[in-house]
């Protein structure tokens, strides 16, 4: 399925039905009087979250979305139909900008919360409605109320509890691979990944946490160089990151250097996410020249106060490990600020 996470969509609401003008004309009733009935208030348009979406490809070749309109009133006092609601199923996650002015509408990161956008046209009232002491025969009706119409962007962010950063080809999608069961495509050329994946880890008893695999980051990445800008909003939601470094001499530049270059295009892009705690863990131990550099790295990252692993995501050495650390930090970084006890987990 081909992932698209930004759409622009015209949403337009249902009109209100106008109101009806009749009399009640029938054999030996006089003076009938007035019995046209009202309009039907226009359909909603009405987003609704859902954890069965991963993107917005569907809104992508349907961008007008509008509701039904009320039909009008009708003789002997017959109300107008209301018009229908149009539901608008989206990914959990995804923000909801008026287009013009740049506004964020919604944020719709729970699922299964309808959220009413635009509300129908209320309908007209017939000329049933007008009848007084002073006017027993009025012969006018009220139109319907049109409803509000406008273009939105809709923008996804993945919802995810641990995001991987690093270097194009650093190990990410390797990683998340043999954690989870996604299966991203694996290649040994840069820009391999070129959509986000996610993947689910499981550890423990009943312990899990999703994992958010985007495409690697190179200089420049925050002003839109390389995959830039377009893909970096989908950690801004995470609670930890792992950033990934490889030493094992397939990266053409120093991988100390390379490691604060990423620190500060997460910064210039967002510092909320450069503040997020972060895990350095060291890639491809089964090279040798990963394994030589391993040590010094360690000593290098920890120094800093990183909390630093090393693995190998082909043997699958030091995962488990970063699996129990990456649980148990969640769940303390989860823990009420007041609650001080201690979780048990190390």
């Amino acid at each position: 399925m081909k992932f698209v996470d930004e759409v622009k969509v015209y949403v337009k609401a249902g009109d209100g039905g106008r109101g009806c003008v009749s009399f009640r004309r029938e054999k030996f009733i006089p003076l009938g009087g007035p019995n046209g009935g009202d309009g039907g208030d226009g359909g909603s348009v009405i987003f609704v979250a859902d954890e069965a979406l991963t993107t917005l490809l569907d809104l992508r070749y349907r961008q007008h979305l509008r509701a039904g309109d009320g039909e009008p009133g009708r003789g002997k006092n017959m109300h107008g139909k209301n018009g229908a609601d149009m539901l608008v199923r989206v990914p959990v996650g995804t923000l909801i900008y008026d287009y013009d002015s740049g506004e964020l509408i919604a944020d719709l990161a729970t699922a299964n919360e309808p959220l009413t956008l635009l509300a129908g046209g209320m309908g007209g009232r017939g000329n049933a409605r007008f009848c007084t002491s002073t006017n027993r025969a009025p012969r006018h009706a009220q139109p319907g109320i049109p409803a509000e119409e406008r273009w939105l962007r809709l923008e996804l962010k993945l919802l995810a509890d641990v995001g991987l950063v690093g270097l194009p080809n650093a190990g990410k999608s390797t990683l998340i691979s043999a954690i989870s069961a996604a299966r991203p495509k694996i290649a040994d050329y840069p820009f391999t990944t070129l959509v986000p994946n996610l993947g689910v880890v499981r550890y423990g008893i009943d312990g899990s946490f999703v994992v958010a695999d985007i495409p690697g980051l190179i200089e420049g990445a925050s002003e839109g160089h390389g995959l830039g800008t377009r893909f970096l909003r989908h950690v801004e939601r995470t609670d930890l990151l792992l950033h990934l470094v490889d030493f094992s001499g397939m990266q053409p530049d120093d991988p100390y250097t390379q490691f604060d270059m990423i620190n500060r295009e997460l910064t210039q892009h967002n510092p909320e996410i450069a503040a997020k705690t972060q895990f350095v863990v060291l890639t491809k131990i089964d090279v040798t020249e990963a394994a030589n550099e391993a040590e010094a790295a360690m000593r290098y990252f920890s120094d800093r106060g990183y909390r630093v692993f090393a693995i190998s995501a082909v043997t699958g050495v030091g995962t488990a490990e970063l699996v129990r650390a990456v649980g148990a930090e969640l769940v303390r970084l989860r823990r009420p600020a007041t609650d001080d006890s201690d979780d048990g987990l190390a």
